[in-house]
């Protein structure tokens, strides 16, 4: 019960905008002049869908939408697009919350690539539709693999090194609901 005091969710809120915010400027570093061969994981979207299935009152929709859409700026993609999709796919996941609760990490991560299957699928498709370049398709599914591949890492690191954990189905929050 001490978990769900209103200091410590508003701390971790900021925790959740903080590293996204340090992700996103780890990945505008200029660390090498030459293109990347490959493309590396969309940390940010694993982060958000682990944070969203662990505690879900720690990533409001706002700071999602917020985040992400600062990201689509930053790193030049249609702005709203990738944050329209990643905050319902969010919100989606948290739906789910309560049915997956008790279910073992593997199925939560055949559900969160899933749902990343889905929103890379949509996001190229309306690309496509708008006539917007997108690059190489075999691009976007290497992001998507490596985020996928990723996934258990960002989860290990955001339960044992920042304490997101999963709720029980006991739970109760600072004026005695039930979570």
């Amino acid at each position: 019960m001490a978990e769900s005091r209103p200091a410590r969710i508003w701390i971790m809120r900021a925790a959740f905008v903080g590293l996204s915010l340090l992700v996103m400027f780890y990945h505008l570093l200029p660390l090498d002049l030459l293109p990347p061969r490959y493309a590396g994981p969309d940390l940010l979207v694993a982060l958000c869908f682990a944070w969203a299935l662990r505690r879900p009152d720690y990533v409001p929709a706002l700071s999602v939408a917020a985040v992400m859409l600062l990201a689509d700026i930053l790193f030049q993609r249609p702005p709203g697009l990738w944050s329209a999709l990643v905050l319902m796919a969010t919100e989606f996941l948290k739906s789910r919350d309560r049915r997956d609760r008790e279910s073992t990490f593997v199925m939560e991560w055949i559900a969160v690539a899933t749902v990343l299957a889905v929103i890379t699928i949509v996001f190229r498709l309306t690309l496509g539709l708008l006539i917007v370049p997108a690059g190489p398709s075999f691009l976007s599914l290497m992001r998507f693999a490596m985020t996928v591949i990723c996934y258990p890492l960002v989860v290990m690191v955001s339960q044992y090194l920042l304490g997101v954990r999963r709720l029980a189905p006991g739970d109760f929050d600072h004026a005695g609901r039930s979570l």
